[in-house]
């Protein structure tokens, strides 16, 4: 492999671990569900195989999440700006907080909106 794809692999792999761990599954129980052998699931996670879409839409969906939310983190936003922190900051937390700070957003906004009044 590339040394960019290995980067790319590297982090879809340990975002993918994360969003299994999250979900309380073990590397058996996501390979089950996806119809991928242990192996692979273990050699994706780690970096080591450079997986192809087909694969990544069954691991998507054994995760109950849409195939974007994958790449949400491999290649995020120039860090050095404020929506580029914001993304940063997003994809280190839990999925279960996303909605939380949406929530939080939008209350914001909507407060901010009614003080321009």
């Amino acid at each position: 492999m590339e040394e960019s794809t290995k980067v790319i692999a590297k982090k879809l792999g340990e975002r993918i671990r994360v969003l299994r761990v999250e979900k309380g599954l073990s590397q058996e129980q996501l390979g089950e569900r996806s119809g991928l052998h242990t192996n692979y699931i273990g050699q994706v996670e780690r970096g080591e195989k450079n997986v192809t879409i087909e694969s990544l839409l069954k691991i998507a969906r054994s995760l109950e999440i849409p195939l974007e939310q994958l790449f949400h983190s491999v290649d995020p936003l120039d860090p050095k700006t404020e929506i580029g922190q914001i993304v940063m900051m997003l994809s280190e937390r839990p999925v279960s907080d996303h909605a939380l700070v949406l929530t939080l957003m939008k209350t914001v906004f909507a407060w901010e909106d009614e003080k321009r009044k």
